[in-house]
């Protein structure tokens, strides 16, 4: 399953992955699915991306006392 997403100018890979999951360091699969746009440091305006949606990663800090 995908979110659309369209760009605007200067959009990084790494903001859209804080947008979308709440950390920059998920890009990647963003990154991959969207083969068709060049790696640069920004993107340009008007980009429709294919945003995957993805399982929320859970961490100890999520977990109640009882269960870390």
């Amino acid at each position: 399953m995908f979110l659309t997403h369209i760009t605007i100018e200067g959009e990084r890979w790494d903001q859209l992955a804080w947008r979308y999951y709440g950390d920059a360091h998920r890009y990647l699969p963003i990154v991959e699915a969207n083969k068709h746009v060049p790696i640069t440091g920004a993107l340009p305006a008007g980009l429709t991306l294919a945003i995957p949606v993805l399982e929320p990663v859970a961490t100890t800090e999520d977990l109640p006392p009882w269960m870390r």
